[in-house]
């Protein structure tokens, strides 16, 4: 009898406890690991496939999307209508939120929409409660809020957890790996970089899992769980922020504790109490500057700048970017720019396509009339 791809990833799994890790079987556990990841990604699709009812899809608006998520009852909903002009439902017991509610909170010229996420629960990553269609919609937003309160701070691991085993990656970066696939040739290894972690042959018994024939390039010192990553399909990678609520609840060296430990994890905390409206405002700055939101004050030819209402962009965008931002013409007839401010090497200097902005730049773009 043909077993489930649970039944599979259960015996797999059962497999790698029972397999004493050492250099023997390090290539044996690396292709167990990737064959798990490979079943589920399967899983994953087939349920998707074949999945019915109502979702949490919302549509996307304003500079920037973020979600609030926790185990229920941790006060989302209350630190989105504190935040926001939203109606989320306050109550004291759990389940409140049965949908994502969005609201917009404006800070430093940005509109920055939240996202109050039902609450989720152990097991959330394999369907449980209503996780299936939450983790779907954590995968829309540019940063995730995790909001535990300072009793219960061990759920920002569960929760953790719970994102990983559904492909989601918080606060990391996709592994730089470069996969050719080809026609025929097998697969070969390059790598860029001393590797510590890994050999060439354990990479090739990995990508064997997914590949037949591919050019692998490793461009830095990763682990075999990165590796495995690059291959799959469904993986993201999101900013997150932890959020301690009901700080008025809890006895101050427990907080002290609560917050040191975290960080010690490399964890950003923030703590609050969203019900007393307390340090909010830290919040709302943590917000802004994880999003990577920077401000540019357009000057009109000839004219003062509008201090008033910026362009929002993000850490890294060039003039290139806040052309396409303004219209599409505005960079197909694009002839220079001026540039006043911190990116500027000196006040009115006369830049190009490819400069990059920074927060606070105070910005002319000249076109060709």
């Amino acid at each position: 009898m043909d077993l489930s791809i649970e039944q599979q990833i259960k015996a797999i799994e059962d497999e790698i406890f029972k397999t004493q890790k050492n250099k023997a079987t390090e290539h044996h556990i690396g292709k167990l690991k990737a064959k798990i990841a490979r079943l589920r990604e399967e899983a994953e699709k087939r349920k998707s496939a074949g999945a019915k009812g109502k979702g949490f899809s919302v549509k996307k608006s304003g500079d920037a999307t973020v979600g609030i998520a926790g185990f229920p009852s941790v006060g989302k909903s209350t630190l989105l209508n504190q935040l926001t002009a939203a109606d989320s439902k306050v109550g004291e017991y759990d389940f409140t939120t049965l949908e994502t509610i969005p609201g917009m909170m404006k800070y430093k010229g940005a509109e920055i929409q939240l996202l109050d996420l039902p609450g989720l629960i152990v097991g959330a990553s394999k369907g449980k409660g209503r996780g299936r269609q939450v983790i779907s919609a954590v995968r829309s937003v540019d940063l995730l809020l995790l909001m535990v309160d300072a009793i219960n701070a061990h759920q920002v691991d569960l929760i953790e957890q719970e994102l990983h085993m559904a492909g989601l990656r918080l606060n990391q970066k996709k592994p730089d790996v470069v996969i050719s696939k080809k026609g025929y040739g097998g697969i070969t290894v390059n790598t860029t970089v001393p590797l510590t972690h890994l050999t060439k042959q354990l990479i090739k018994s990995i990508a064997s899992e997914f590949v037949i024939n591919a050019d692998i390039t490793v461009r830095e010192d990763i682990t075999e769980d990165q590796l495995i990553d690059s291959f799959s399909q469904n993986r993201m990678y999101v900013p997150a922020l932890v959020v301690i609520n009901k700080t008025d609840l809890a006895p101050p060296e427990l907080l002290k504790n609560t917050i040191a430990k975290l960080r010690a994890k490399k964890w950003s905390v923030v703590a609050i109490s969203a019900r007393d409206n307390t340090n909010l405002d830290e919040l709302r700055e943590q917000l802004f500057a994880h999003l990577k939101l920077i401000r540019i004050y357009l000057k009109p030819v000839g004219k003062k700048p509008d201090y008033r209402q910026p362009m929002i962009l993000r850490e890294g965008q060039t003039i290139a970017d806040a052309c396409r931002h303004i219209h599409r013409d505005m960079y197909r007839n694009f002839r220079y720019a001026t540039v006043w401010g911190p990116s500027a090497k000196h006040a009115g200097q006369k830049v190009g396509l490819d400069h990059v902005l920074k927060d606070q730049d105070v910005l002319t773009i000249v076109v060709v009339k």
